[in-house]
C-alpha cells in the first residue's frame, strides 16, 4: 500500500508517546513491504523539509500560527490538496487542524481516509471546549473517515454517544512486551533503596506533575525513604522545583529529564509504582510500559483505563478529592504483584491489525 500518514508529530522531532506510535507504525509498516510518507509540522527550522529515515519519508511543513497547541500550516494544507499517488491516508488524532484537512480531502475527494483517536479531549484548553468542537467540527471529522481507530471499548461508545457514525475498530495501543519485562537490568539514574514513585510525562498543566510531587509529602508519612523521580521535560519545571523546595522535599524530588527510548525498561524496573494524574488521555504508553515492566499504576480516573488497570493498580478522582498518595502507599505495603498484559497490547498486533483494517479500505 502507499500510506500518506497525517499527523501532528513524530519521533523524534518530538517526544511523547503519540509521536513515537507515529513513527513506530510509519517504521514498522515500511518494514512489511509498504510505501509510508509521513506528512507534519515542522518544528526545528534546521530540519530538512523530505527526509527519508527508517524506512519511510518524513514531509515536513513550517506553521504559519498557533491556536490553543495546534498549530497550523498553509503548507501542509497545500501538499494534502494536490496528494493523489496515494491508496489511503491514515490521520493520527481528531483534535489537530491537519487531520481536519484530512477529512476535507475525502469528503472531495477519493482516496479513503483512517483517524486514529488517540484521545477525545486535549490538554490545552477546557473540557467545554472540546465538547462543543466533538458535536461541531470534530464530529463531522471523524464522520468523513472510513474507519476510526479507538484504543478501547469504551472509547468506540464514547465517539459514538457524539453522533459519530463512521465505522470504529477497537485496535488496542500496544507496545514492545520483549522489551519492557520485569526482568532485567536497573537504571544508573535511580539510587534509592527506599520506594521509588516514578512520573513520566512532558511537565505541562494537563499531565499535573504537580500533583506527584504533593503527592510524595503524604506518601513519605508512612514511607519516610520514598523518592520521586520525574522523567519528561516542559515548561513547568522551575515551578515543580519551588513547590518541592515549599514543601521541603527537594532533595527527595529528581528530574531526569527526557530520557532515550532504550533507556525506559530499565527505569521502570528501578521504580516501584507509576503516578500519572493527567487530566485527559487516550491509552497512555506510559502506563503500558509501566505495567508490563511489573509495576502498578496509580492513574486519575479515566474510563478508558478501567479495564486495562483493573489488578494492576488504582484510578483516583484526584477532581472529587481522592488521595493519589493513599492509593500509591496501599500499593507499596501491599507487595502485590500485578497481572500480566495481555496479547492484545503487544505491538505486533497493533501494527498488525492497523494495517488489515488500512488494506479494507484502501482495495
Amino acid at each position: 500500500m502507499r500510506i500518506l500518514r497525517v499527523a501532528q508529530t513524530v519521533y523524534p522531532d518530538v517526544k511523547g508517546g503519540g509521536a513515537y506510535h507515529v513513527h513506530a507504525m510509519s517504521r514498522d509498516q515500511a518494514a512489511m513491504g509498504h510505501d509510508v510518507t509521513v506528512l507534519t509540522v515542522r518544528r526545528d527550522s534546521e530540519l530538512p523539509h523530505v527526509e527519508e529515515r527508517d524506512g519511510y519519508t518524513v514531509v515536513r511543513y513550517d506553521p504559519a500560527v498557533t491556536v490553543l497547541g495546534n498549530e497550523i500550516s498553509p503548507g501542509l494544507a497545500r501538499y494534502l490538496a494536490d496528494a493523489e499517488d496515494f491508496d489511503v491516508i491514515h490521520a493520527h488524532s481528531h483534535l489537530y487542524f491537519s487531520t481536519n484537512l484530512a477529512a476535507l480531502k475525502r469528503f472531495v475527494g477519493d482516496i479513503p481516509l483512517a483517524i486514529t483517536n488517540h484521545g477525545l479531549y486535549s490538554q490545552n484548553a477546557p473540557e467545554w471546549v472540546f465538547d462543543w468542537y466533538l458535536r461541531t467540527l470534530g464530529r463531522w471529522t471523524f464522520n468523513q473517515a472510513d474507519v476510526v481507530f479507538c484504543y478501547t471499548k469504551t472509547d468506540k461508545r464514547r465517539v459514538q454517544e457524539f453522533g459519530v457514525s463512521s465505522r470504529i475498530e477497537v485496535v488496542s495501543n500496544g507496545i514492545d512486551t520483549e522489551r519492557f519485562t520485569p526482568d532485567g537490568s536497573e537504571s544508573e539514574l535511580i539510587d534509592n533503596d527506599g520506594p521509588v514513585v516514578l512520573f513520566v510525562g512532558r511537565l505541562v498543566k494537563g499531565k499535573r506533575p504537580a500533583a506527584a510531587i504533593e503527592a510524595l509529602q503524604r506518601i513519605q508519612q508512612g514511607h519516610p525513604t520514598a523518592q520521586l523521580y520525574l522523567c519528561g521535560e516542559g515548561p513547568l519545571r522551575d515551578n515543580l522545583e519551588r513547590r518541592a523546595a515549599e514543601l521541603d522535599i527537594s532533595e527527595s524530588v529528581h528530574f531526569l529529564g527526557h530520557l532515550s527510548y532504550d533507556e525506559m525498561p530499565t527505569v521502570y524496573r528501578s521504580s516501584d509504582v507509576l503516578v500519572l494524574p493527567s487530566r485527559a488521555e487516550g491509552v497512555p504508553r506510559t502506563v503500558l510500559e509501566a505495567i508490563s515492566s511489573g509495576l502498578p499504576v496509580i492513574c486519575s480516573q479515566l474510563d478508558q483505563l478501567q479495564e486495562l488497570v483493573a489488578g494492576r493498580g488504582t484510578l483516583v478522582d484526584i477532581d472529587a478529592g481522592e488521595s493519589i498518595a493513599q492509593s500509591v502507599s496501599n500499593w507499596l505495603a501491599s507487595g502485590q504483584d500485578i497481572a500480566t498484559l495481555e496479547d492484545e497490547y503487544t505491538w505486533q498486533t497493533t501494527v498488525e491489525r492497523t494495517t488489515d483494517r488500512l488494506r479494507s479500505i484502501a482495495y
